[in-house]
């Protein structure tokens, strides 16, 4: 903490004058995508956001039934969703970020969503889709060793894997990226709380996980792009 303080901070790459980096992580168009509802055709319940607030609870118990479709676009929406791209510097989405770099990859592990097989998945924020990374049966239980263990990983409906690309922040931040993407993390989780309230869900965020492992089985290198946060997503149980 003490050398991301101001009087630390190296030049950022951006007072240098070097080109920012993408603001989405490459993809190839080869692979398999699976379309998401559009915004504007999601219908949700109304919810005074003082009942989300309050209502709110972290859940670990769910019931069996599956999230629709257009309940995990919503979810994506309300926690990535892109507004307006001022490429190659901003994005203004659902969700603040420092600068509007949005340094932060969306990672699922896909339990019981209907149309969707299980499997892990990423979302393209930009297009609004989901890219198909691993359906092996497998992918679960491992997901959930790499949260120490923890059952309701692999018990959700969905649960959230979050990376963080650092020098997306660090272009502009140098060091002091590395405080800024816990922020952006936690605006994100808290965004997931309230939107899984209006659909009739309960949320928990996990802190607890193998970092190594994490990142083997969402194939990052752990350095460069490395888990930062969790949650798990699904029907309140009666």
């Amino acid at each position: 903490m003490k050398m991301t303080r101001y009087e630390h901070l190296s030049p950022s790459d951006q007072m240098r004058g070097m080109e920012p980096p993408p603001l989405e992580k490459p993809f190839s168009e080869e692979d398999t995508f699976i379309p998401l509802p559009k915004p504007v055709e999601i219908s949700v319940p109304p919810l005074d956001l003082r009942s989300a607030i309050e209502g709110r609870r972290s859940l670990r118990r769910f019931a069996r039934d599956p999230l629709s479709l257009e309940e995990l676009a919503y979810l994506l929406w309300c926690t990535q969703g892109v507004v307006r791209v001022a490429a190659p510097y901003y994005t203004l989405r659902n969700v603040p970020s420092a600068g509007g770099r949005h340094a932060l990859e969306t990672y699922l592990l896909v339990n019981r969503v209907a149309g969707l097989k299980p499997g892990l998945y990423r979302y393209l924020a930009f297009s609004h889709r989901l890219l198909e990374i691993d359906t092996s049966h497998t992918m679960g239980d491992r997901a959930m060793a790499a949260c120490l263990g923890q059952p309701f990983v692999r018990a959700s409906a969905v649960t959230f894997l979050w990376t963080c690309v650092i020098y997306r922040m660090a272009w502009r931040y140098s060091e002091r990226a590395y405080r800024l993407v816990h922020l952006d993390a936690g605006h994100v989780c808290q965004s997931l709380y309230l939107a899984s309230e209006q659909i009739g869900c309960g949320c928990c965020a996990i802190g607890a996980f193998d970092d190594l492992m994490l990142s083997e089985i969402l194939g990052v290198d752990g350095e460069r792009e490395f888990p930062i946060y969790c949650a798990v997503v699904g029907r309140k149980a009666d």
